[in-house]
């Protein structure tokens, strides 16, 4: 993909130094979502540790996703002001910092204040990665590699299931977020092999101000991207997390075997992203969208309604497929959709808007189980946030292929 030999296809930089600069985007996201998981493995070990209610801990999930807008409102402005690498330096230190401070916690209060400043630096990341990775490749490999971006959402939930599992048993829960400080060595590579981004020097805002103000004259398209973000959260938060609790609750599923089964269907999750970012560079990024949505709304009875463990493990790798396989084209996506100036910023800040207005969604789901049962409430959410998808999806715009570089004039005879 990244030959050493060959032009790079980007404009003032070489292949190596695409490659380096994906793999750092690619990195920082991976690592910045292995800190956010890890806590989820942790709510009664840190219950108890701490003297509290088991829903207390719970609200520090609530506590960083609600901080995460203000970390892509800093880090963008700062990623459209002054660069790509130095912005992406600071938050990879800034986030793992934090996360090895959340280890030595010694009550619940410090433990809140530690994941709302983990959430500041987690809603930064996305931003900065994604168009550091897009602006670095050409036009032909940004599919495929919006896909591998995304991908490492899943491979962080990955790497923290293995944690919980073989760390936490041995040396308890406050090693693995010491383990999370180590994304701050990250930096070190930015330092000496990430190049700053060219689309970025050709379209370099002249000030803050003038990043806000372009937002301003798009914010119909700034809309729109919030809207999609905020089903898309709905499609990934209602498939993911209580899925776990729905296998061992309706059909008795011991904890290792959930555990297992998350990492069946977050490798379902890679395998999508990848193969539907690649396939957009065929179908165009909407289409692509919509055939992964329908694949995840075709498994439905096999993912909720499976009256065996081998028909649920099947429906749950498919349904991530297709789920994260439509998540793959997300950060080409709005990429294209964004202005040059505030390719930092408005990706970022829409993605993380739209999760802090779905936040909700597990509160909903448990309050439809009470209604039609644990099945229905998860299907009956997900049939209908497909629809308005796909929906929303058919009536937005699409800019494949866009050029994110200013062409040299021809030189005059």
């Amino acid at each position: 993909m990244f030959n050493k030999e060959r032009d790079s296809g980007v404009a003032g930089l070489s292949s190596a130094g695409q490659f380096h600069a994906v793999t750092a985007s690619f990195l920082g996201w991976t690592l910045d979502a292995f800190d956010f998981f890890v806590v989820v493995f942790l709510f009664d070990r840190l219950a108890a540790d701490f003297h509290v209610s088991k829903a207390k801990v719970v609200a520090s999930v609530l506590v960083t996703l609600a901080m995460r807008p203000v970390g892509a409102l800093i880090f963008g402005l700062l990623t459209d002001r002054y660069g790509r690498r130095i912005p992406l330096m600071a938050n990879v230190v800034f986030f793992s910092v934090v996360e090895l401070a959340c280890g030595f916690s010694p009550n619940l209060t410090f433990f809140l204040i530690m994941r709302a400043l983990y959430g500041i630096g987690m809603g930064g990341e996305w931003g900065i990665g994604a168009s550091l990775a897009m602006e670095s490749v050409p036009p032909r490999l940004r599919g495929i590699l919006s896909g591998v971006l995304q991908s490492g959402y899943s491979l962080g939930y990955i790497l923290a299931a293995i944690v919980a599992r073989f760390v936490l048993p041995t040396w308890g829960w406050r090693p693995m977020f010491w383990l999370g400080g180590l994304p701050a060595l990250l930096a070190f590579y930015i330092s000496a092999r990430v190049p700053e981004s060219e689309a970025w020097k050709q379209h370099r805002a002249p000030s803050t101000g003038a990043v806000l103000k372009i937002v301003a004259t798009q914010w119909k398209s700034f809309l729109y991207l919030v809207l999609l973000m905020t089903f898309m959260m709905f499609l990934s938060h209602g498939t993911q997390d209580l899925y776990p609790d729905f296998l061992g609750t309706v059909h008795n599923v011991a904890p290792d075997m959930r555990a297992y089964m998350a990492i069946l269907y977050n490798i379902g999750a890679i395998v999508g992203a990848i193969v539907f970012g690649q396939f957009s560079e065929r179908l165009g990024r909407r289409v692509t969208m919509i055939v992964a949505m329908s694949l995840a709304l075709l498994v439905i009875p096999l993912w909720a309604f499976g009256t065996s463990l081998l028909v649920l493990a099947v429906g749950s790798f498919l349904m991530q497929a297709g789920v994260q396989g439509a998540w793959g084209v997300i950060p080409v996506h709005l990429s294209e959709l964004s202005p040059d100036e505030t390719r930092g910023l408005v990706p970022g800040l829409a993605y993380q808007l739209g999760i802090l207005i779905a936040a909700p969604t597990n509160t909903v789901e448990l309050l439809l189980q009470e209604h039609v049962g644990y099945q229905w409430s998860l299907a009956g959410f997900e049939i209908v946030t497909i629809a308005v998808l796909i929906v929303t999806i058919a009536l937005g715009k699409e800019r494949k292929g866009r050029s994110f570089h200013q062409v040299a004039a021809p030189a005059s005879s």
